[in-house]
């Protein structure tokens, strides 16, 4: 073996007494190779990112409404649902690093990456879910990027996330082309 690479695997004794010299940084090894503190910062504005996008959601499907609203509406509610479920993974990460998840209303529109517009009727509605998700997928991707393998938790947790957003981007624009009557948008 040259001289500068290091074996796979590390020395088992030595993983032992590291494990056992920190017991106060739970999760957080050695090996773990972002800074915790803007870790935790990000988590924050993907956390309230989520909430903006259940709160969204929700008022949507409680206001939509039209001889074709019920379908959406569902659709709305789903997502809602799953978007709960994001902000409930992410909330779980940043305490797991040690941070407080920030569920305090006050300044969560100037955390969020994405806006709460509602939208006055049904198909503005549609655009506006679109246009968020499509932000989701496009901030998503540069933090999965960004966390690379420095917090490959923390990356396979966004990865997991933007398969949903991204579901969630083409359900609109399927919403979006049915209720406008147009034909399919370009598909570059």
């Amino acid at each position: 073996m040259p001289k500068n690479e290091q074996p796979f695997l590390s020395d088992v004794q030595q993983l032992r007494e590291r494990a056992r010299a920190s017991l106060n940084s739970g999760a957080i090894t050695p090996a773990y190779h972002a800074d915790v503190k803007q870790t935790i910062e990000i988590l924050q504005s993907v956390l309230a990112t989520e909430i903006v996008c259940i709160l969204r959601y929700t008022m949507n499907a409680v206001a939509a409404t039209g001889i074709s609203s019920d379908s959406v509406k569902e659709e709305f509610d789903q997502h809602a649902n799953e978007e709960r479920d994001h902000m409930r993974k992410v909330a779980e990460r940043i305490n797991q690093l040690g941070g407080a998840p920030n569920f305090n209303p006050e300044g969560l529109a100037m955390r969020s990456a994405s806006q709460y517009v509602e939208g006055a009727n049904l198909v503005e509605m549609i655009k506006e879910n679109l246009i968020a998700e499509r932000i989701a997928c496009e901030h998503y991707r540069e933090l999965i990027r960004y966390f690379a393998d420095k917090d490959p938790t923390t990356r396979v947790m966004m990865e997991g996330i933007l398969v949903n957003e991204e579901e969630h981007a083409n359900d609109m624009h399927d919403l979006l082309v049915a209720h406008e009557g147009k034909p399919m948008l370009s598909k570059n």
